[in-house]
């Protein structure tokens, strides 16, 4: 039986999926500092970026919620942004954003999104019963109030991701 909470981060073989960094999302988010969510984000985009890994990237209803943090699309210009359209809170669900990363052949799948009680963990669980390796990043994430993230946090453990933080995941490839 492979042990998922010992591997490393293969750099070759993995993807980045931010989920719905938009203002408007940001709103609401109780659980942690929205400045610190957002510096460790781009913290994470520039560390995935060094080490080669591609990123895609989703907004639901930008002309609603706003576009994609600009810092970001500009570490990943030539990433695939998705406007997603169908009201879930798996966005693996949208078929156009899922084949765009099982395009990729990778398995690796280093996962952060607003909001980590909602499309973070059902991304999450789902991406694990696809048979992706989840590595789910907490501190770039955050909720409507601290027990909803936590409960978030053990429901992706209990599926089986790996949860980490910006730098961890970045070191954990070098």
């Amino acid at each position: 039986m492979k042990n998922i909470f010992s591997q490393t981060l293969d750099a070759n073989n993995s993807i980045l999926l931010l989920v719905d960094y938009q203002d408007r999302l940001f709103e609401s988010i109780e659980s942690h500092n929205c400045t610190d969510i957002k510096n460790n984000v781009i913290a994470l985009a520039k560390g995935a970026q060094v080490l080669g890994i591609s990123a895609v990237l989703t907004t639901f209803r930008a002309q609603i919620n706003g576009p994609f943090l600009l810092e970001i699309v500009e570490i990943f210009p030539h990433a695939s942004l998705i406007d997603r359209k169908l009201p879930s809170f798996d966005v693996l669900e949208d078929h156009e954003l899922l084949e765009a990363i099982k395009q990729t052949g990778k398995k690796q799948l280093i996962l952060s999104g607003l909001w980590t009680s909602m499309c973070m963990c059902h991304t999450s669980l789902h991406g694990l019963r696809l048979g992706f390796d989840i590595l789910g990043v907490m501190d770039t994430t955050g909720s409507e109030a601290l027990e909803p993230h936590t409960a978030a946090l053990l429901r992706m453990l209990q599926g089986g991701a790996v949860c980490t933080c910006h730098l961890d995941g970045v070191r954990s490839s070098i």
